[in-house]
Parts: structure tokens; C-alpha cells; sequence
């Protein structure tokens, strides 16, 4: 987390979280969504506008991190922006040497399973947490299981938050905000 980040959370401990404002699609792409986009429905119906600014989306990688009830979220200054997210938390680009890399540019840790959904989606468990990976590394994940390095095994794309710890929709959990 970016130290001016922390500053501001020790200036202001008690700004109120935001909800539903912020989506992180299956290709690692952050969507900004208004009041009008909201109303239109939750992130699969209404995905809002995508962030472009590589500034910005930097210092959302930089800031970007879960809470202990497994709902992630972009710390803005003292404000926590809960994200709604499409498929997992991460998502998993492979580097040259097969690795995966975090869609924000961190480190995967360990992979320690790979795991296909009922849609053919590929995903991989590491250290760093639950990842999809990206549709256009799936083909050389496939060489690696090809190569004996992996053994996929088959689950529910529904089953995963629970057996992994995240939640899709932090605002859907969190309920109707006041007015």
C-alpha cells in the first residue's frame, strides 16, 4: 500500500467504504460505475465505463488487496472501494518461463492446483490466492498439463468463493445502501 495511502487512513480513520463503484472483469480490466450504471444491475448486466489512465490503474494494482471476510478492495486515500468482480480476484497472466503473474503485476507465490469450471475456464490456486487465467494464456497452461505439469481438476464455477475465500459482490452482500 502506497504511503500516502496510509497517511490519509491515519488523517480520516473513519471515511465510510463505497460499494458497487468499482469492477474487475475476467480479463483483468477495471470498469468505473456510476449511479446510472449501477441502477442498471450488478456487474454481469451493467459493467460501466473502463478505466484507461495508466496512472490510475496503477495505483489501483498498488493499493489493491482483500479484507478478512474475503471481500477485496481498491484503497482510495481513506477510503475503501469494494470491487465487484466478474470471475476471481486475480487474474493470471503467464510470463515466459510459465509462471503466473497477478493481472496487477504481482507475483503468483506457489501455484498449487489447477482447476477447470463447467465453462472450460482454467484456474490456478497459488500463494497469492485464487486466479483465473487470462483467455489468452489458456493455450500454453494447456502445453504445461500437456507436459504432465499439472492435473486439472474439475469443479463448479459457483463453488469457488466459498472454497477459496472471496466474495463476488461485496455490495450484494453488504445490502442496499441508505439513500
Amino acid at each position: 500500500m502506497d504511503d500516502i495511502v496510509k497517511q490519509a487512513i491515519a488523517k480520516w480513520p473513519n471515511v465510510p467504504a463505497c460499494y458497487g463503484w468499482l469492477g474487475l472483469d475476467a480479463r483483468g480490466h477495471w470498469y468505473l460505475r456510476d449511479d446510472a450504471v449501477q441502477l442498471q444491475g450488478g456487474f454481469a448486466v451493467a459493467r460501466g465505463t473502463r478505466l484507461e489512465h495508466a496512472k490510475l490503474i496503477e495505483f489501483i494494482h498498488r493499493n489493491y488487496e482483500a479484507d478478512g471476510e474475503g471481500r477485496w478492495f481498491f484503497q482510495n486515500g481513506p477510503q475503501r472501494v469494494y470491487v465487484e468482480l466478474e470471475a476471481t480476484p486475480l487474474i493470471w497472466r503467464l510470463g515466459a518461463d510459465g509462471e503466473p503473474v497477478a493481472h496487477t503485476g504481482r507475483p503468483a507465490g506457489r501455484a498449487n492446483e489447477c482447476l477447470v469450471d463447467e465453462a472450460g475456464r482454467v484456474y490456478l490456486a497459488c500463494t497469492a490466492g485464487l486466479g483465473l487465467v487470462h483467455s489468452l494464456d489458456v493455450e500454453a497452461l494447456a502445453r504445461q498439463i500437456d507436459q504432465g505439469r499439472w492435473t486439472p481438476r474439475e469443479v463448479l464455477a459457483a463453488d469457488l468463493p466459498g472454497a477459496y475465500g472471496f466474495v463476488p459482490s461485496p455490495q450484494a452482500v453488504a445490502g442496499p445502501l441508505p439513500a
